[in-house]
C-alpha cells in the first residue's frame, strides 16, 4: 500500500495545486479587477452583471476546481508523510475554508441579490468575503506548492 501512496504522491500534488491555483486566480481576478470594475458601474448595470455572473459561474468547469480543490487536497494529504503532510493538512483545511466561506457568506449575498436586494446590502460585504477567500485559497496553493517541494 505504501508503494502506491508513494505512486500517487506526485501526480496527485500536482493536481491539488493546479485546482487550488485555479481557484485562488478565480478569486484573486474578481478582488483585483472585476470588482473595482465594476464599482465603477452604475447600480443596475451591477445588479444584472452579477445576477448573470452568479448563475454562468455554476458550471461544470468552475465545479470541478471548485469541489475538486478541496478533494485533491484530502487525497494529498492521504498519499504524503513526514514534513510534507503537516503542509498538505494546512492546504486541506485552507481549501475547505474555502469552500465554506462561499458557502456561508458569498452564496446567501448572491441569493438575496439575485431575490431583489440592494447593490447598498450586497457590494461591501460580498467584496470582503471574497477578499477572505483569495486569501484562503491563495493560503491553500501555496501550502500544497510547499508540500509538493518537501515530499
Amino acid at each position: 500500500m505504501n508503494e502506491i501512496l508513494e505512486t500517487l504522491r506526485a501526480p496527485v500534488l500536482l493536481a491539488a495545486t493546479v485546482a487550488t491555483g485555479l481557484q485562488a486566480g478565480t478569486y484573486y481576478a474578481w478582488a483585483s479587477g472585476v470588482m473595482p470594475g465594476l464599482a465603477r458601474a452604475d447600480d443596475k448595470t451591477f445588479v444584472t452583471t452579477m445576477n448573470h455572473v452568479n448563475v454562468a459561474i455554476v458550471n461544470p468547469v468552475f465545479m470541478l476546481t471548485f469541489l475538486g480543490a478541496p478533494a485533491l487536497a484530502a487525497a494529498a494529504v492521504a498519499t504524503t508523510s513526514g514534513s510534507a503532510r503537516g503542509w498538505a493538512v494546512a492546504g486541506l483545511v485552507l481549501a475547505l475554508g474555502t469552500v465554506a466561506v462561499t458557502g456561508a457568506a458569498n452564496v446567501p449575498l448572491n441569493d438575496a441579490l439575485a431575490a431583489g436586494g440592494s447593490r447598498a446590502d450586497f457590494e461591501t460585504s460580498w467584496v470582503r468575503w471574497n477578499v477572505v477567500r483569495t486569501v484562503t485559497s491563495t493560503g491553500a496553493l501555496a501550502c500544497l506548492a510547499w508540500a509538493a517541494i518537501r515530499s
